[in-house]
């Protein structure tokens, strides 16, 4: 095991420890995937499949991303996916402001440990993490320079899912854009292909 994955199952470890996070009730999903990679998907909470799982995007809008991931060239391994809040919330209700918060420490954590160079983020609440100030709407699909990352905002699979018409095509669109979004961040960075 890397260190990298040492420390990543320790902060597993220390959020199942702490009694004080909300959402007890449900399961922890981490999250998974290449903690080497510079690119990490980040979206809001799990739902039911993936609490019944305890992985990250497993179930439609998991489905979708793969999909999305493959006609790229990507598969899941080669990338980092987690979410902010890292328990369901009861009856895949949007996450409280206040649950948000009690997580964020966790998700700073992990981004410590994995130390991606592109954040991508998965719906407004993820996005609003990074951009406080940014709406879906306007930013998803745009490229912006945050610390020490660059984040590129994206619609949630989900709401690509509801929509099947206009949220689903800037939803694809922007994905197709991601491998020069991608290429132009490492060249920014003089961080060369793997």
């Amino acid at each position: 095991m890397s260190e990298k994955n040492k420390k990543l199952e320790a902060l597993k470890n220390e959020i199942e420890a702490d009694r004080l996070l909300p959402l007890q009730e449900s399961n922890i999903v981490f999250g998974e995937g290449n903690c080497d990679s510079d690119i990490i998907f980040i979206g809001e909470a799990p739902g039911f499949e993936e609490d019944r799982q305890k992985r990250p995007f497993v179930g439609r809008s998991g489905q979708l991303l793969n999909q999305m991931l493959g006609d790229i060239g990507m598969s899941r391994d080669e990338v980092y996916i987690t979410n902010i809040v890292k328990r369901r919330p009861t009856n895949n209700r949007d996450p409280l402001p206040e649950e948000i918060q009690a997580y964020k420490p966790y998700l700073a954590k992990q981004l410590d440990i994995i130390r991606p160079l592109i954040v991508i983020t998965l719906g407004r609440f993820a996005m609003n993490y990074f951009l406080p100030d940014a709406k879906i709407t306007r930013d998803q699909g745009v490229l912006f320079r945050k610390n020490n990352f660059f984040v590129i905002p994206m619609f949630h699979p989900a709401a690509a899912l509801r929509s099947q018409t206009e949220v689903m095509g800037r939803f694809k669109e922007t994905f197709r854009k991601l491998p020069v979004m991608i290429k132009k961040c490492k060249q920014y960075q003089g961080v060369k292909d793997k």
